[in-house]
């Protein structure tokens, strides 16, 4: 039977008892040190009202509280709704009004930002918010700090309700850097069962010690963070702001052993100028994202790095975070430029506009089914008429080919392919290829219109340590390199690629660049 989220924190106490569980700062918590916090926590949510299903908003970066906060609410049969710690006034009081949030969590004060004020500053109605719970910082009039608040559980008494595995876990709004963002539902099952797989497939084990830079409010950070410490026994060291001294002197101090993130984690550290005065040799895993990993990031961290296992996994919010992963037996060139195959008890199909399977070897969206697939949008039946369909397949968006073996290649985005004098271009393809050239650290390439052809690339790049490069030279370099439709037209030499909180270079920010 799959336990609930909840239910692995007791699990985790008595199997893992006085072992570390979460480290960060003075803080020292061990598996039966954060078991009793989370039940404090659960008790104090019941006996301020909290029902089960009710939606328990959480606006905070990487802190311990929110580890103890989210475990208090599933404890208590509530369902979490992350929000991003980017987002404005006006963005979160939309996501709290749409999901019904009877409770926001949130700090003040994090990166000189008041959440609570800001939110009250929008003046929406939010008339299902009952009352603002700020879990570090000041504590504004009509607020409640967190340790008030949890005095409430103290009381051992107070009954948890039983919370089953198919009731809601969390629900988790879509990033939106392209639209409106959308609420994901989860469930308990789907996310213990994904997860369980998951961290097994990695090599995550009890002893690990797992730096989260990944931010808590997406999938990779809560589910591949805090849940599958919770299931494998490791370590959880949260980091609020991803800065790579920061991070480099973490992993140094605290023998970090597993270190996942997006692929701009591991440029920025393979980047860096410093990097070599730091002990790096604890790293022991790396996970990664699949829509565009490049293949010589890979070898880097495979010759510059001590990791000894470096998987690519894919999956999106509405999987619950996991459809393929690469697999630790795979030989290094099947790690390096695929996504592995389907995880256990899921389906993947690579279909044309009409949903039909192609050929192995052929191009066309990746459509998954399984266990793992969102019920649906919450509050939202026709955006989940759009992408579920009635025989319960998954339209990712995402484009890739698949191997007679299963495995699949990423190739792009649907929305971010462009055509090129009727050539279709993949920008991920072509980032890959500019990876090659021995000055660029990074890359990210986008369609923008042309007259003649149609669409032209523009690639944004940046520049190694101690290097230089030439936007005329890279051009030229291309030619010789890729087919002439995959060229970019024009190469802008830039300090930084602009990133969302989760690590995603932020493709609409350098279309509008290109334009301007």
């Amino acid at each position: 039977m799959t336990p609930t989220v909840g239910a692995l924190v007791a699990r985790a106490a008595k199997q893992f008892g006085d072992s570390e569980a979460v480290v960060a700062g003075d803080v020292r918590w061990t598996f039966t040190d954060l078991a009793d916090r989370a039940h404090r926590a659960g008790r104090a949510f019941v006996a301020r009202g909290l029902k089960p299903g009710d939606r328990v908003a959480i606006w905070a970066p990487n802190i311990v509280e929110w580890v103890e906060a989210s475990l208090g609410v599933h404890l208590a049969g509530g369902v979490i709704v992350p929000l991003n710690t980017r987002f404005k006034g006006p963005e979160a009081a939309d996501i709290i009004d749409r999901s019904g949030a009877r409770l926001l969590l949130c700090v003040n004060g994090f990166l000189g930002t008041d959440y609570a004020t800001n939110l009250r500053a929008t003046g929406a109605a939010l008339p299902d918010l009952d009352q603002i719970i700020v879990l570090r910082g000041d504590v504004p009039p009509g607020c409640i700090a967190w340790s008030a608040f949890t005095d409430a559980g103290a009381d051992s008494t107070i009954a948890l309700p039983v919370v089953d595995a198919e009731d809601l876990s969390d629900i988790i709004f879509t990033s939106g850097t392209t639209g409106r963002p959308k609420g994901v539902v989860a469930t308990h099952a789907q996310t213990v069962r994904v997860f369980t797989d998951w961290s097994s497939i990695v090599g995550l084990c009890h002893g690990d010690r797992y730096l989260i830079v990944n931010p808590f409010f997406h999938t990779f950070g809560y589910k591949a963070g805090i849940v599958a410490c919770l299931i494998q026994g490791a370590t959880m060291i949260p980091e609020p702001v991803f800065d790579v001294p920061t991070v480099l002197q973490r992993v140094s101090d605290e023998s970090v052993s597993m270190l996942p993130g997006p692929p701009t984690l591991y440029l920025s550290i393979l980047n860096h100028p410093d990097r070599d005065t730091f002990d790096l040799s604890s790293l022991r895993l790396a996970v990664t994202g699949a829509a565009a990993v490049p293949v010589e990031m890979i070898n880097r961290m495979r010759d510059e790095l001590s990791f000894e296992t470096i998987l690519t996994a894919y999956g999106l919010t509405e999987s619950t975070g996991t459809v393929s992963m690469c697999r630790p037996g795979d030989a290094p060139e099947v790690i390096s430029t695929t996504s592995g195959r389907a995880i256990p008890g899921v389906e993947i199909k690579i279909a044309d506009d009409d949903g039909n399977e192609v050929d192995r070897g052929d191009a066309g969206e990746i459509m998954v089914r399984g266990y793992n697939v969102t019920a649906g949008y919450f509050g939202d039946p026709e955006a989940t008429a759009a992408a579920i369909t009635p025989d319960g397949w998954l339209h990712t968006g995402d484009i890739g080919v698949m191997n007679d073996d299963g495995y699949i290649d990423i190739t792009d985005r649907k929305k971010d392919m462009f055509i090129v004098g009727g050539f279709n271009a993949y920008p991920a393809e072509i980032e890959n290829a500019l990876l090659r050239h021995p000055a660029i650290a990074q890359a990210a390439v986008v369609g923008v219109a042309d007259e003649r052809m149609g669409e032209v690339g523009h690639a944004f790049v940046t520049v190694r340590p101690g290097e230089t490069v030439d936007a005329a030279e890279v051009i030229a370099w291309s030619r010789d390199q890729m087919a002439n439709y995959k060229v970019p037209r024009v190469v802008h030499v830039v300090t930084t690629l602009p990133t969302n909180a989760s690590g995603k270079v932020l493709k609409f920010e350098l279309r509008q660049r290109a334009t301007t």
